[in-house]
């Protein structure tokens, strides 16, 4: 057991450290305020306050952990080595920088918090974060930073045994456009059909027919193919299903579409699974609870994993919204336009509630890249799978969790998927090796 020593234990300061040393480096902590227990203690202790005790391993403390509420912070960066920090401590500490205060202004998405201008969508956008400025946006800084901080309590104490954690890799699958053709009524299949027809696309007219009529599969049934995969590769899958009305950004097939709920029953007998909320329930409590309640009709359970469809989040109104309807994970932490690490981190997290100063039961697992992101980039199959390569390596780096996210459509051979098909099975087998 790690012993921290500080002035005052604060509900900012345990909730931060606790994500660092336990959550991170698997390493069991206490806290005191208590100057004789802390010198009793022959184990591995730390000092995190504003002056040493005496030789021992010591954190020079931002004020950041003992404030409350939203501050202006000038952050202003520089380099432990070559690695990005900021809050920095001076001389006479251990390392030169306050690496929990900066930690918890990372994970908690403080900057969120302070006024920031939204995109068309209503969300926070990858450019104005800290993240993004400081070109780390694509590095697991909090978890680099934990192991850097390691290897110099190793130093310190090399009889401590210190624990490890191992790689995860969790695929998850949304599917907020369950059919291409099939089960969408017949005013929607002509306005399809019409579409195509003003673009000369005869091949897609003779398709959509084809599949109409029953004498084709729909091209985004691949429910099977990514079951198999999923058993082929011993992957840890999670479907994501979008369950709501009709809209200009939500455009799924009817909630009173047998078809669709025989499929979700079908995909759910044999892996996890979590609610895909739709467009509009970013900041309206009712619409999130209407939804809820009419899928968990349908799958006869409770809902507790969540994604907000196209990441409309708004921190930290949507997050209270999901845990007063019993949500406890939640698969929305990552960027529509950028892939990396929206929180700085690669494991996954309890949110913590700036606005009541507590940290809360709802646990955010942060993705790193989505095929979507990847396609609107433009880039070719070839160098998509090599920044997807980049970031898993990036995260191997620190044992973390790599979460993925991809669509039913993705594998299927529909033009606008420019011959995608086949790239998540390739970054499945990637991994395998």
């Amino acid at each position: 057991m790690l012993l921290v020593y500080t002035h005052k234990i604060t509900p900012r300061l345990t909730y931060i450290f606790r994500h660092v040393f336990v959550r991170i480096l698997r390493i069991p902590i206490e806290f005191t305020t208590k100057v004789e227990e802390f010198i009793a203690h022959n184990g591995p202790k730390i000092t995190y306050s504003k002056i040493p005790l005496g030789n021992e391993f010591f954190i020079r403390n931002h004020d950041l952990l003992f404030d409350q509420g939203i501050n202006d912070r000038t952050i202003k960066l520089s380099y432990w080595d070559d690695i990005p920090c900021f809050f920095p401590t001076g001389e006479k500490s251990s390392i030169p920088f306050d690496l929990f205060a900066a930690s918890f202004y990372l994970i908690t998405r403080y900057e969120e918090y302070q006024p920031h201008v939204t995109d068309k969508h209503g969300r926070f956008s990858a450019n104005q974060s800290l993240a993004f400025q400081g070109d780390f946006l694509e590095k697991p800084l909090v978890d680099i930073w934990a192991f850097k901080l390691l290897k110099t309590l190793q130093k310190k104490f090399p009889d401590y045994e210190f624990p490890t954690r191992d790689f995860r890799f969790i695929s998850t699958i949304n599917i907020n456009e369950a059919f291409a053709f099939k089960h969408k009524g017949l005013i929607r299949n002509i306005g399809s059909f019409f579409s195509d027809l003003v673009k000369f696309n005869f091949k897609g007219i003779i398709r959509q027919i084809a599949v109409v009529l029953s004498i084709k599969e729909d091209p985004y049934n691949t429910y099977e193919h990514l079951l198999e995969l999923r058993k082929q590769y011993k992957v840890r899958t999670l479907f994501f299903f979008l369950f709501s009305e009709y809209t200009t950004f939500d455009k799924n097939v009817s909630t009173t579409n047998n078809r669709y709920k025989l499929l979700v029953k079908s995909v759910i007998d044999y892996a996890p699974f979590g609610q895909l909320f739709s467009y509009y329930t970013m900041s309206n409590a009712k619409k999130l609870n209407k939804e809820i309640n009419r899928f968990e009709n349908i799958v006869n359970m409770p809902i507790n994993k969540s994604r907000q469809h196209y990441n409309r989040f708004e921190v930290p109104k949507t997050y209270q919204n999901l845990i007063d309807i019993g949500v406890t994970e939640d698969y929305s932490m990552g960027y529509y336009t950028h892939s990396g690490f929206r929180a700085s981190t690669c494991t996954p997290f309890y949110f913590y509630d700036l606005d009541y100063e507590i940290k809360t039961p709802l646990l955010i697992y942060p993705f790193v890249v989505n095929d979507d992101t990847l396609q609107k980039q433009q880039l070719t199959k070839k160098e998509a799978l090599l920044k997807i390569e980049t970031l898993i390596h990036e995260v191997q780096e620190v044992n973390g969790t790599f979460i993925s996210v991809f669509h039913n459509s993705s594998l299927s051979d529909m033009p606008k998927k420019k011959n995608w098909e086949t790239l998540y099975e390739n970054v499945l087998s990637k991994l395998n090796k």
